[in-house]
């Protein structure tokens, strides 16, 4: 610098003194001052804000708007993902909770480049000093939201990255306990590290008009930490792709008898096997398990290693500009080359270029370039790979059913009966209790018959719900009598399976059924000549004058199955057809 000082005097064109701008309240840091000795003694002297337009060509301006511009269309994109995961059908979507919290961290990531496009904030709060966080609110604001968003989708790519190796290679399903540690870390831990980044490091304009984090102790409270869990996240990536390629090559060696992973359970019983239980799970059942998973999932992996390169070559990029201004601000012997050529060419920045690159002092123009386009483009990747043609598909269902006639399927039936709503079914309903019929106060009694040798039994007034099913033995009533007759010419005919022992049975055929035993609950006894069964004395039941000893030992009325035909005096009766 005393070179400088003996070429042009003090602080020369293009540098300014630091004397004049003690007063203000900018990223001091930001300021690139040197102290320059002389006669009078060592005064500082400042190179002008912003410093960018010193050790880069006048096209590099022209980058940061192209990615603040294409983080525009990205957030188009990744706005109509969420619309979408929150207006259409999961079937349409196939949204999932990871899904939708990496696409809203891509969406705060984007809001630090394209709230500048509005505000148009002034980057220098004075010739030699940058605006900061604290000079000006859309630094603060820009700055909080790409750090926030940034860390929080490699927390969320590495929550995704553990949740599908948890699931391939250690066939664990994620429930809601993964589910709530998900929202707490990928929201919770963002927040904390910026809570802790914003008051040590803070942010301020180093190139371009969204603001970035300072180079001051930014690699331990930020950097730091994102890179390690991008390390881990990638890790997991790697062993979970090389978990699949060996399963596909052992299903691909498997001969269905000796390449098999068996497992014998041994000890108390467990939730998934029971004692001494062989649970045999072969490399092709393994290959199509994995192979299900990777097809649902491999969208999600691939957007997640891509922002997860794009973040990582963003921060290798901005650590080693950190550490290039360090060493130039704690040696100034490796900038002198260039700033001297500055002063002997009185502010002309153009010839002194290559010395500044020469001198390492910059980082490549083309490397930073790369770094904000591929960090701009991860809204339009999300979209590439997250998004379905069945969405569109979805949405173009959406804007035309306002448009389009319902024309819904309707039963011939059902236009028949529409004016009867309860005439739908095809098998009619049975009325309610106001419209059931009553039923009649005398006893209704099945005809006796005088061959049959036996009283017939009590039988059972039928069921109202009854007389609306289909059944083949639907009696019909006659209007001068009040029994219930069976009637022989609607009395369908019955076709016993051939697997069946039993035969259809008329009610009349058991017991003896009188007024006075009306309601009496049945008492089944057990005959004495019954084969295999014990002795017990008879029961004699009086009804209408007559005696009926009970022999059976089941109801006659509920089951058509025939009598035991060891009963003594029994014939079976021919009237019926049975």
């Amino acid at each position: 610098m005393a070179n400088i000082t003996q070429a042009r005097g003090l602080c020369t064109a293009p540098f300014l003194p630091l004397s004049n701008f003690l007063s203000t309240v900018g990223y001091l840091d930001g300021r690139f001052c040197a102290p320059v000795p002389s006669a009078e003694g060592t005064h500082d002297c400042c190179l002008p804000c912003p410093i960018t337009d010193w050790v880069y060509s006048d096209d590099f301006n022209t980058i940061p708007k192209a990615a603040n511009w294409l983080n525009v269309a990205g957030m188009v994109c990744s706005t109509s993902l969420l619309l979408s995961f929150v207006i259409l059908p999961v079937q349409k979507t196939n949204r999932h909770y990871l899904t939708i919290g990496l696409v809203v961290a891509i969406c705060f990531m984007q809001l630090g480049f394209i709230i500048p496009l509005g505000a148009k904030p002034e980057q220098c709060h004075d010739a030699i000093t940058p605006n900061d966080m604290y000079s000006d609110i859309t630094c603060a604001f820009s700055g909080a939201f790409l750090l926030f968003g940034g860390f929080a989708a490699i927390l969320w790519g590495f929550l995704r990255s553990l949740s599908i190796h948890l699931q391939i290679c250690w066939q664990v399903v994620t429930g809601k306990k993964f589910f709530w540690s998900s929202l707490i870390a990928g929201w919770g831990l963002p927040g904390l590290f910026l809570a802790i980044m914003l008051p040590l490091t803070g942010t301020s304009y180093r190139f371009g008009d969204t603001c970035h984090i300072n180079h001051t102790k930014a690699l331990q409270d930020y950097w730091g930490p994102l890179l390690a869990f991008a390390a881990i996240s990638t890790i997991l990536q790697f062993v979970t792709f090389g978990y699949c390629i060996k399963v596909y090559i052992k299903s691909l060696l498997n001969d269905g008898s000796t390449n098999s992973i068996t497992k014998v359970s041994s000890g108390l019983p467990t939730h998934s096997s029971h004692s001494g239980s062989v649970k045999t799970v072969t490399a092709g059942q393994a290959y199509r398990r994995v192979k299900k998973v990777v097809s649902l999932q491999w969208r999600g992996t691939a957007i997640v290693l891509i922002i997860i390169i794009n973040v990582v070559f963003l921060s290798i990029v901005f650590v080693q500009m950190d550490n290039t201004v360090t060493a130039a601000l704690q040696d100034f012997g490796t900038a002198e080359p260039w700033l001297l050529c500055l002063v002997i060419n009185v502010g002309d920045k153009t010839p002194c270029l290559n010395k500044v690159k020469q001198a390492g002092l910059v980082e490549n123009e083309g490397t930073v370039m790369a770094a904000l386009v591929l960090l701009s483009l991860n809204g339009i990747w999300s979209l590439l790979f997250i998004g379905r043609t069945s969405m569109l598909i979805g949405w173009i269902d959406l804007v035309r059913r306002p448009f389009t006639k319902r024309n819904d399927f309707v039963s011939v039936d059902a236009r028949g009966y529409s004016k009867s709503p309860k005439t739908y079914e095809m098998i009619t309903s049975p009325p309610t209790s106001s419209e059931m019929p009553k039923i009649p106060n005398a006893l209704v009694t099945s005809p006796r018959s005088e061959q049959e040798g036996l009283s017939p039994l009590p039988q059972s007034p039928p069921s109202p719900s009854s007389q609306y099913t289909n059944d083949y033995f639907k009696g019909e009533v006659g209007p001068k009598s009040q029994d219930w007759s069976f009637s022989q010419a609607r009395q369908a005919d019955y076709k016993s399976p051939k697997l069946s022992f039993s035969t259809p049975r008329p009610p009349s055929a058991g017991r003896s059924f009188s007024r006075e035993s009306y309601g009496r609950p049945y008492q089944p006894q057990i005959g004495r000549n019954s084969p295999g069964r014990p002795l017990s004395p008879p029961i004699r039941r009086e009804s209408g004058g007559s005696t009926f000893t009970s022999a059976y030992d089941w109801d006659p009325a509920t089951s058509y199955a025939p009598p035991s035909t060891h009963l003594p005096g029994y014939s079976r009766p021919d009237q019926y057809n049975l």
